[in-house]
């Protein structure tokens, strides 16, 4: 399995982060000491994807249901080109996510305070999702608003291959297909599989 390679330094990143988590409780307390391990390095396993695919350094990114920021504050910070929009229904997260951009100067990164199914426009070049929903459900909201050219990418888990098989009903209803599976492994003291589902419009 390939090696995520992490550029940007996620000092400020992770004080700001657990200042906001002391108050709203966006990740579980006992999660916080695994924040770089587990949600960080997790939210940058999308360098795997952008060392198969080459993708314009001005692509457009949604992150769909991006709760306390992951994956799209990370690609934010490590990927500063990309245009990226967040979206998530409970304001809440969205203010911590604004509050975190803020004081990181994040001019890359917008939020939407917005249930997806009520965005219409197919407008973006990459979209994400990350412990949302299964992939079905997923790919309900996520496909309508991929351009033609454009790749899906759902984090998922070694449940992988059940959810591929339950989606295939959504993915022939938008004429979509999985490209491809990237694993890797988070750096974890036990072994903790993980995977990007890469999915692209037909």
């Amino acid at each position: 399995m390939d090696k995520i390679d992490i550029k940007s330094d996620f000092t400020n990143f992770q004080k700001l982060f657990l200042a906001e988590n002391s108050r709203l409780n966006l990740i579980s307390k006992n999660d916080e000491k695994y924040l770089y391990n587990k949600h960080i390095y997790d939210s940058l396993a999308i360098s795997l994807f952008f060392k198969k695919y080459i993708i314009p350094s001005d692509s457009t990114l949604l992150d769909i249901g991006c709760g306390g920021g992951f994956p799209c504050v990370p690609i934010a910070i490590e990927y500063p080109e990309l245009k990226i929009t967040g979206i998530d229904s409970i304001r809440k997260k969205i203010n911590s996510i604004n509050n975190i951009k803020t004081a990181l100067k994040l001019e890359n990164l917008i939020t939407i305070c917005e249930r997806v199914e009520n965005i219409k426009e197919r407008q973006f070049d990459i979209i994400t999702s990350r412990a949302v929903a299964n992939l079905a459900k997923i790919s309900e909201y996520a496909l309508p608003l991929l351009k033609k050219e454009g790749y899906f990418i759902a984090y998922k888990s070694k449940k992988a291959l059940i959810e591929i098989e339950e989606a295939q009903t959504v993915l022939k209803k938008y004429n979509a297909c999985v490209k491809d599976i990237i694993n890797y492994t988070l750096p974890l003291d036990e072994i903790y599989e993980r995977c990007l589902i890469v999915i692209s419009l037909n």
